[in-house]
């Protein structure tokens, strides 16, 4: 790795994500060890650490999520007209 891009990381500790995020500290770890956070035990003793470009990458991810559950909910409620058009063009 780079020295440079050893400098730009910058790493949290978990009761600081789990505050950005408004969850619990072993909720952090838990999404550490599912991979959906960036993380690492670093120092002596080891502590837990998570990248802070991470926690962007899954604030992003978790945005998208919930921009698709809201499309798809109002696609469970439109009726016909609404998804389909009023449009007479295809009729003769």
């Amino acid at each position: 790795m780079a020295a440079s891009s050893a400098r730009s990381l910058r790493f949290l500790a978990p009761a600081q994500v789990a505050e950005l995020l408004s969850i619990g500290v072993d909720e952090v770890i838990a999404l550490v060890h599912e991979g959906r956070l960036r993380g690492a035990q670093l120092g002596s003793p080891p502590r837990w650490r998570v990248e802070e470009s991470s926690l962007e990458d899954y604030l992003a991810e978790e945005s998208e999520n919930s921009r698709r559950m809201a499309l798809w909910r109002q696609s469970q409620t439109a009726s016909f007209p609404e998804v389909w058009g009023t449009s007479s063009a295809h009729r003769s």
